[in-house]
């Protein structure tokens, strides 16, 4: 008598993700689909890691994306190796679904170069479409959609004049080949749509590479990536992307019937007031700020040129907590 395919048990992922906004997508990705997860804002202590025992995806939010290489030389290293000895399958670099890095600034090479050694794994997959999310990626350039509009990312409205790390080229191996000597290489669409992907793996393998883009247009090629991810895992497996990769691996494991199609989701109860907080400074967040206010938000602008001296910004903290008190 066969038995319905099953998850192993225990951990399934880890991540550490380059900043808090991001971080918190991946959660998003994983208890939405019924995966017990946690994400700590700091490398969690053996004390917390046990009162969070059952879970089976675990996060580091962090703030690397905004950090140069020198930091991540410093601070990624510890981190990750905490990772590792939590002993999941797959452990996930995470970054922002527009990919935006540079040399000097939020080096996605120099992570993977500091994390190679660490994680190890026979390939990185790097997984940055995410279709839910309006990115997608054919023949190895991103495409983000804006207003309803998709873009290619270097002509992107917000993206290609990003102030601190304009994307000028939406060929992400092209990009990334800027802040690593890795090689790089992609499987396509037209080899992801016609069941080649596992031929072209195993081809860059035998290549040497250790790179390897996978192209996610739509729902097909999207749980093609999360399967190819997830049957070559290997013991460990050092992957990189957007929240498209874990999306992509809920994608395979709904498919696989590995986890139910749609998993009751806890709720909030309704509630008279509710507090949101923004620390972005995207014209996408302004609007949707514009736009709570209009529906009846009470704004609370918070001075953050106040955060350089400790005492202004915790008088500032108060004065901010009084006011949306107030409201």
């Amino acid at each position: 008598m066969s038995t319905a395919p099953t998850l192993p048990d225990g951990l399934l992922l880890t991540f550490y993700g380059d900043d808090f906004t991001g971080s918190s997508a991946v959660m998003e990705v994983t208890a939405f689909a019924g995966l017990p997860t946690v994400l700590f804002l700091n490398p969690p202590t053996p004390e917390q890691l046990a009162r969070f025992a059952d879970r089976r995806v675990i996060g580091i939010a962090g703030i690397a994306r905004s950090q140069s290489p020198e930091w991540m030389d410093r601070n990624l290293p510890p981190v990750l190796e905490l990772l590792r000895s939590l002993g999941a399958p797959i452990t996930h670099y995470k970054v922002c679904s527009t990919f935006d890095s540079a040399p000097h600034v939020g080096s996605i090479g120099r992570a993977i170069d500091i994390g190679t050694p660490i994680l190890g794994g026979a390939w990185k997959p790097v997984v940055v479409g995410d279709p839910g999310m309006g990115r997608y990626q054919v023949f190895g350039n991103l495409f983000a959609v804006a207003n309803g509009v998709g873009h290619r990312l270097d002509e992107h409205p917000v993206m290609a004049r990003h102030p601190i790390t304009p994307m000028d080229d939406a060929n992400l191996g092209r990009h990334l080949a800027k802040q690593t000597t890795k090689t790089i290489g992609l499987i396509d669409l037209v080899a992801m749509k016609n069941g080649d992907a596992d031929a072209r793996l195993a081809g860059a393998l035998r290549a040497g590479t250790e790179i390897v883009f996978l192209d996610v247009l739509d729902q097909e090629t999207f749980v093609e990536a999360g399967r190819l991810i997830w049957e070559n895992r290997g013991e460990r497996l050092f992957a990189i992307g957007s929240q498209g990769l874990e999306a992509a691996l809920v994608a395979h494991w709904r498919a696989a019937g590995l986890i139910p199609a749609e998993p009751g989701v806890l709720r909030a109860a309704p509630a008279e007031r509710i507090a949101c907080v923004s620390g972005s400074v995207s014209p996408i967040t302004a609007a949707q700020i514009r736009f709570a206010v209009e529906q009846g938000f009470a704004p609370v602008p918070v001075d953050a040129a106040q955060a350089v001296d400790p005492g202004s910004w915790e008088r500032e903290c108060a004065r901010s907590v009084e006011r949306a008190l107030a409201a």
